[in-house]
């Protein structure tokens, strides 16, 4: 994959910086993208082979300029991880409308248009695209009635670009990880969440933000040439486990 260009949104930190790093030890060229202006520049300070840019991915106008000096500085896009996501936790009585715009506005406005903007860069020589929903978009639960249904979303907007891409030899293919290790959920998640969620998974950890990257990064391969229109959940098994009674596990 050397000499080839990856897009990666929300890239200043967690699963979206270990996805640059994974990318460049593969030897590709990364265009990091986040709107955090300070923690960009400071990751990416004295990192080969990246262009930051600062772009707010929800609005088109910046998404426009963003891909603009992508072609204009690397010449191409191989890759387009839209890994860029807010969230909020609030059950769907106190979810405000400005809540679910803000929402919806980077989860699914901001794939829908960094795919847009990028497609016909990426269609001159095919590539991939990988969006990272959750598995929150797979399977309800309580609080997340703006963040799931935008995730939801994701994989069903996944689905269209690999339909319609195909054909020009754009494969589409979405990430859909659960609890990960990351610096926000070991601070909001309290040690009683944290033990319920290892009761509900199989393998009864946490995964980490490298775990969901290597993911990421085989479905951008050439590896993954015959993939596409599909929806992986990197969850440790959450998903499968459904909602089984933790006390039949533990008999």
């Amino acid at each position: 994959m050397r000499g080839t260009t990856a897009i990666v949104t929300g890239a200043a930190r967690g699963i979206g910086l270990a996805a640059t790093r994974l990318f460049l030890a593969e030897g590709r060229r990364v265009a990091m993208i986040d709107r955090d202006a300070d923690e960009l520049m400071k990751v990416a300070d004295g990192m080969e082979g990246v262009l930051p840019i600062i772009c707010d991915v929800s609005q088109p106008d910046q998404v426009d300029a963003m891909v603009a000096r992508v072609i204009d500085e690397m010449g191409r896009i191989d890759a387009l991880v839209n890994n860029a996501g807010v969230a909020a936790f609030e059950p769907i009585g106190k979810t405000d409308f400005e809540t679910w715009r803000t929402v919806m506005e980077t989860n699914l406005d901001g794939v829908f248009l960094c795919s847009q903007a990028a497609i016909p860069h990426m269609a001159k020589q095919g590539g991939a695209i990988v969006n990272i929903a959750s598995i929150s978009g797979l399977r309800a639960s309580t609080l997340r009635v703006a963040y799931g249904t935008s995730k939801a979303a994701v994989i069903q907007l996944t689905k269209q670009q690999a339909v319609e891409l195909g054909e020009v030899g754009i494969r589409a293919n979405c990430v859909a990880p659960g609890p990960v290790a990351t610096k926000l959920a070991i601070a909001v998640h309290s040690p009683e969440i944290r033990a319920a969620y290892y009761k509900a998974m199989p393998l009864n950890r946490y995964g980490t933000e490298e775990e969901i990257a290597q993911v990421i990064v085989f479905l951008c391969s050439d590896k993954a040439s015959f993939v596409t229109g599909q929806v992986v959940a990197a969850d440790g098994g959450f998903e499968a486990a459904g909602v089984g009674l933790a006390a039949l596990r533990e008999e």
